[in-house]
């Protein structure tokens, strides 16, 4: 995105006890699952078109942010296995109101090499508002933040 007063990028990483490969699995083949995780802040995942795992898929999240019950129709834009990396461009829904763009882009990063276990959840947030009265999304990170702390520690008792 070229950057302008109304664009912006919120990167945060939050570090949990489940392994890259656990966390990026759940991401790019179970999103369905997320409720499973964090009942309270998802409700449901449904398959729209494509095949979860693969660039192209159309999904729709049922969620509560701030208080209030929206949705999120996204497509996977990108999907890298290797490097455990998936990339969501929202297409429909309550954020659209707000933002001409926005794009989620999470990877599964190994955990410093000192102690070897859990994994880094990086999260970054890309977005071009609609006008200047929008803010920024900080109440959308801390729902991320929550998310994948609730994500961790549900994929941990899994093992």
């Amino acid at each position: 995105m070229a950057s302008s007063p109304l664009t912006g990028k919120l990167e945060f990483d939050i570090r949990i006890d489940a392994t890259p490969e656990q966390f990026y699995h759940m991401w790019a083949h179970r999103p369905h699952h997320v409720h499973h995780t964090s009942s309270e802040k998802v409700q449901g995942c449904d398959l729209h078109d494509g095949e979860f795992g693969t660039p192209g898929v159309i999904i729709c999240w049922r969620y509560v942010h701030d208080g209030k019950a929206k949705i999120a129709k996204q497509e996977v834009e990108k999907i890298d296995h290797e490097n455990k990396s998936i990339t969501f461009k929202m297409l429909e829904g309550d954020l659209m109101e707000e933002y001409k763009t926005f794009l989620i882009s999470i990877q599964a990063l190994p955990p410093p090499k000192e102690d070897g276990k859990g994994c880094i959840a990086h999260w970054t947030l890309e977005y071009e508002m609609l006008h200047e009265g929008v803010g920024h999304p900080e109440t959308l990170r801390q729902f991320f933040i929550e998310l994948t702390e609730d994500m961790g520690a549900h994929l941990i008792k899994e093992e």
